[in-house]
């Protein structure tokens, strides 16, 4: 799919169309485009109740897991970064559990004092009714999760409205960058 930043019309009524270094050197060599929807990769648009999801919900119905996700805050201005990454585990049952992913989830705060836990919520924020409403629509109606075992037990692990269990235990306080700026 292409995005309308991609296009420029010109004067002439004709288009160009801008592609990054992978599409263009699969175009190159008539080869289809990784992401294409020729791969079957959209599966259509989700139902409105879902379009809410937090990134943590998403990956707590994820079928793939990569290794690390890290979110470093700055007097309360958080930024998160993401990086190419090689999947590292397959979910055989979902939900993912909270200590799954604990092993990618990593908060580094930079700042005097300790952080306050709950100023997390709304980035680690996680619904357990909609995590189980959307791990059956999507058992339902997707077919990489037709035959996925859903276990309620592991959703119990989870608060019903509230931030990833154990994400504490996750956090970094980073006090020698405050050091070295106030030094340098």
């Amino acid at each position: 799919m292409l995005h309308w930043d991609g296009l420029r019309q010109l004067e002439d009524g004709s288009t160009i169309i801008f592609l990054c270094p992978d599409c263009h050197s699969s175009l190159t060599h008539e080869k289809v485009l990784r992401f294409a929807l020729k791969n079957d990769l959209y599966h259509g648009r989700l139902p409105e109740e879902f379009m809410d999801l937090t990134w943590v919900e998403e990956m707590v119905c994820s079928l793939y897991r990569n290794m690390a996700h890290v979110t470093r805050f700055r007097a309360f201005h958080g930024n998160t970064c993401a990086h190419d990454m090689n999947v590292i585990s397959i979910a055989d049952t979902l939900p993912q559990t909270p200590a799954d992913l604990h092993g990618m989830v990593s908060v580094v705060f930079v700042g005097r004092g300790k952080l306050d836990i709950k100023k997390l919520g709304p980035l680690f924020h996680i619904r357990k009714s909609n995590v189980w409403r959307f791990l059956c629509w999507l058992s339902t109606n997707n077919i990489l999760y037709h035959n996925m075992p859903i276990d309620r037990k592991i959703m119990d692990l989870y608060a019903d409205d509230g931030i990833l269990p154990g994400l504490e235990a996750t956090i970094i306080h980073d006090d020698e960058s405050i050091l070295r700026r106030h030094r340098g």
